[in-house]
């Protein structure tokens, strides 16, 4: 696969609604050409002590950001109709549907792709586990700013780029 686009979404809370940041790396021809980062306010607008220890986004960040809808609209021009691609794809698409719904959008049914089921396809038997610090490590990409939405878009695509083809 050549032309996708990796999304990742960390949230606030146990809410799939509650995006709190996006990253989306266009990738074309098999090169990344765009990389996408927004900081979401969440819906609802709340964030749990867990959530926080992972990506380190609280509402002090987000409590000035826009809304799902008006980042989707910054967003959606530069997915030109190409598959999505995410690491675990049923918890982003979840998200991105969840959003959907929640702000009243119609969702455009986008084809989505998952790299976590193509690494455990094809990488079973050469790694420890399938998770995307693993993965990105095995193709070369550091991932040391892991659950930060855009460098986990970022391996994502790498991971595509490598897997799906």
């Amino acid at each position: 696969m050549q032309n996708f686009n990796a999304i990742d979404f960390e949230t606030a809370n146990s809410y799939r609604s509650s995006v709190c940041s996006v990253g989306v790396v266009i990738v074309r021809n098999g090169k990344i050409v765009k990389q996408i980062y927004e900081l979401i306010q969440p819906e609802p607008n709340y964030y749990n002590y867990h959530n926080i220890m992972v990506h380190g986004l609280t509402q002090d960040d987000t409590d000035q950001s826009p809304v799902f809808p008006k980042v989707w609209k910054k967003i959606e021009p530069y997915l030109e109709n190409y598959p999505l691609v995410a690491h675990n794809k049923p918890f982003d698409e979840s998200c991105l549907k969840a959003c959907f719904k929640t702000y009243g959008m119609t969702y455009p049914d986008y084809e989505f792709y998952c790299t976590l089921s193509a690494s455990r396809k094809k990488l079973k038997d050469k790694l420890p586990n399938c998770q995307l610090q693993t993965v990105s490590a095995y193709f070369g990409y550091d991932l040391t700013q892991h659950h930060h939405a855009l460098a986990d878009a970022e391996a994502c695509a790498i991971i595509a780029i490598k897997l799906l083809d």
